[in-house]
């Protein structure tokens, strides 16, 4: 099965956040997919984590190592449509393509994104429990 995963489940999976192994066990043997704004995303929730010191150089790059252990393939937005569900959802497009892509494959969205969550299931798409 596809599963849409998130930038906020990426990250507490790379970075060993409490919901890591939860994550792990339900998307194991299973086909992750999401836009191709993951890594760009990734570095700049590292470069959030700086500011805050939440993250070492040091940490990140053995992030980078872990992410790109992850198996992921990437899909090419719609950016019409992303530009659609920007508006109606009332999120910025990077949340948006995430809804994109769930609902072109018609595959569950998996976030801990509480705001992206609810736009979601209010799409009638369906999300994942962590």
């Amino acid at each position: 099965m596809d599963i849409v995963i998130d930038t906020s489940a990426l990250i507490a999976v790379i970075v060993g956040e409490p919901e890591r192994i939860k994550i792990i066990e339900i998307t194991r043997g299973n086909t992750l997919i999401g836009p191709g704004s993951i890594p760009w995303e990734i570095g700049n929730a590292f470069s959030a984590m700086f500011k805050r010191n939440r993250l070492t150089i040091q940490a990140a790059q053995k992030g980078l190592s872990i992410f790109s252990g992850i198996p992921l393939r990437f899909i090419e937005p719609d950016f019409v449509k992303v530009l659609k569900l920007s508006k109606q959802t009332n999120m910025y497009a990077y949340d948006a393509y995430f809804l994109d892509c769930a609902i072109r494959h018609k595959a569950p969205l998996l976030t801990l994104d509480k705001k992206l969550k609810s736009s979601a299931q209010n799409l009638n798409v369906n999300t994942m429990e962590v």
